[in-house]
C-alpha cells in the first residue's frame, strides 16, 4: 500500500500537531497537510506508538465514530482509559433535521437468535449521525483539546450536497483545534434519503467533487470512510485519495435486515411495529472488513506506493488483540473500535493493547511498522494458486523419484539424496 514503508519526509519533531495545521505542498513534493510519512518509535519491547498523518498516538487503537465518541463525558473517558485517538460521532451544520427512535439496536446471538443466550456475533443499528446541537459539540471538541492538548481528537463529519455548507462546516470544526477530519461518506440508513452519507460514498463523480471541495478548505489531515455498500470499495477509495484526502478508513456499516420476530412477525429493531434497513456491525463483520481492507490496501500499494504519506485505517468487528493484528498485517496504521466499546466499555482499549503486544512478542516484533502489510503479498489469483500448487506437486513428486542426472548429485546432501532412490 501507500505507506508500507517508513520515512521521514519533512517537517521537525516540534508541535504536530500545529505542523499539520498548515498546509505545505511544494510542487515538487506534493506533502500537503502533513509533513511526516507513517512511523513508529522501535524498541526491543514491543511499542505500540505510531505516528500517522503526522498524529502522533501513544497506540494505533481508535474509538470509531458513533455512540462512544458522542459528548464530552464520553470522549475524556476514553482518553483516560488510553485509547489512541478518538473519533467524536458524526456531526453536521443543523442537527434539528436529525430526529433519532427507540429502540434503534438489535443483536445477533451465536445459536439460537432471540434467545439470552449465546455469544453476540452481529449488531445492527438504525441510528443517525449526533442530533445534539453542532455549538455545544464545537464547545465540548474545544474542552477536551484543551484537557487533553497532547492527545488526538478527530472530527467526524457530513453535509448535504452543498458546498458552502461543507466549507462552513469544515472552517468551525477546525476553529476548535481538532487534529483531523473524518468525512462519513458511508452511513447506510436515513441520511442517504437527504442524499448524505453513503449516496455521496457510492457515485464516484459525486464523491470526487466534494472531496474537491472539502481538501480546498480543509488544513488538517483528511480521511474518507469508505461504505462496503458498493461492489468495488476501491473505486472511491482511489477517487478519494487522487482527490487530496491523506487517509482512507473501511469499512462502515453493511446495510441489513436483523431478523424478524416469528411470533409478532415483525422486523428487528422494531419501532411501532415497523423497522428499517440498518448497519450491521462486530464480529460477524470482521471477515468482510478484511476483505474490503485488504482490497484497498494492495490498490493503495500498486497505484500509490511510493507516497508514504497516506494512510489507511481499519474498521470491524475488533474485539481483541488479534483482531487488530490482522488489519495490520494487511496494511493498516490504526485500527478503530466503535461496536466492541458499545459491548464491552471503555476499558477493552486495556486488553487490545496487552494482546497486541502478546502477538508481537511471539514474532519477536518491536514496532508495529515491523508487520505491517506483511500478510499482503501473500494474496494472489486462484489462477496463480492453481499454478502453485501444480509446480508444488511436480516438485514433491521429483523428489521421490530421485535424482534425475548425476549433474544433481550435491556434497551436502549426497546421504538424503542418495536415500531418496533406495526402494525399501
Amino acid at each position: 500500500m501507500a505507506s508500507l514503508s517508513l520515512t521521514h519526509i519533512g517537517g521537525t519533531n516540534n508541535s504536530v500537531a500545529e505542523f499539520v495545521r498548515t498546509r505545505c505542498r511544494p510542487i515538487t513534493t506534493q506533502i500537503g497537510r502533513v509533513g511526516l510519512r507513517v512511523t513508529a518509535e522501535t524498541s526491543r519491547e514491543p511499542d505500540l506508538r505510531v505516528t500517522v498523518n503526522g498524529l502522533q498516538m501513544p497506540n494505533p487503537f481508535v474509538i470509531g465514530s458513533g455512540p462512544p465518541g458522542t459528548n464530552h463525558t464520553v470522549m475524556k473517558r476514553a482518553f483516560d482509559e488510553g485509547w489512541g485517538a478518538v473519533i467524536a460521532k458524526t456531526v453536521s451544520l443543523d442537527a434539528t433535521k436529525v430526529i433519532n427512535v427507540t429502540p434503534r439496536y438489535a443483536r445477533l446471538r451465536a445459536g439460537s437468535n432471540g434467545s439470552a443466550k449465546g455469544q453476540i456475533i452481529g449488531w445492527e443499528n438504525i441510528e443517525l449521525i449526533s442530533d445534539r446541537p453542532l455549538e455545544t459539540m464545537l464547545k465540548e471538541f474545544k474542552q477536551l483539546k484543551a484537557e487533553y492538548p497532547d492527545r488526538i481528537l478527530i472530527a467526524s463529519i457530513m453535509e448535504e450536497y452543498d458546498k458552502a455548507a461543507w466549507e462552513e462546516l469544515i472552517d468551525r470544526v477546525e476553529q476548535t483545534g481538532i487534529d483531523a477530519i473524518e468525512v462519513n461518506f458511508s452511513c447506510p440508513h436515513g441520511m442517504p434519503e437527504r442524499k448524505m452519507g453513503a449516496a455521496v460514498g457510492q457515485d464516484c463523480a459525486l464523491l470526487e467533487e466534494v472531496c474537491g471541495w472539502i481538501n480546498a478548505k480543509a488544513t488538517v489531515p483528511v480521511w474518507a470512510k469508505m461504505t462496503p455498500n458498493i461492489t468495488d470499495i476501491t473505486q472511491p477509495a482511489r477517487v478519494a485519495l487522487n482527490s487530496g484526502c491523506e487517509g482512507v478508513a473501511a469499512i462502515n456499516t453493511i446495510m441489513s435486515v436483523m431478523g424478524i420476530n416469528l411470533q409478532s412477525l415483525r422486523p428487528e429493531p422494531c419501532v411501532e411495529g415497523y423497522s428499517t434497513p440498518g448497519g450491521y456491525s462486530s464480529k460477524a463483520v470482521h471477515p468482510i472488513a478484511l476483505g474490503k481492507v485488504m482490497n484497498i490496501a494492495k490498490m493503495m500499494r500498486s497505484e500509490f506506493g511510493d507516497k508514504a504519506d497516506l494512510s489507511l485505517s481499519g474498521i470491524g468487528g475488533v474485539e481483541t488483540g488479534g483482531d487488530a493484528a490482522e488489519f495490520i498485517l494487511l496494511g493498516a496504521s490504526t485500527v478503530q473500535v466503535c461496536t466492541g466499546v458499545m459491548m464491552h466499555g471503555y476499558g477493552l482499549v486495556k486488553k487490545l493493547s496487552a494482546e497486541l503486544k502478546d502477538f508481537m512478542r511471539m514474532h519477536n516484533f518491536s514496532s508495529i511498522e515491523d508487520f505491517r502489510g506483511v500478510s499482503l503479498e501473500y494474496f494472489t489469483t486462484h489462477t496463480d494458486l492453481v499454478r502453485r500448487q501444480q509446480e508444488a506437486i511436480r516438485q514433491r513428486k521429483a523428489i521421490k523419484k530421485g535424482l534425475q542426472s548425476d549433474k544433481d548429485w550435491t556434497g551436502d546432501g549426497f546421504v538424503n539424496e542418495t536415500e531418496s532412490m533406495v526402494s525399501n
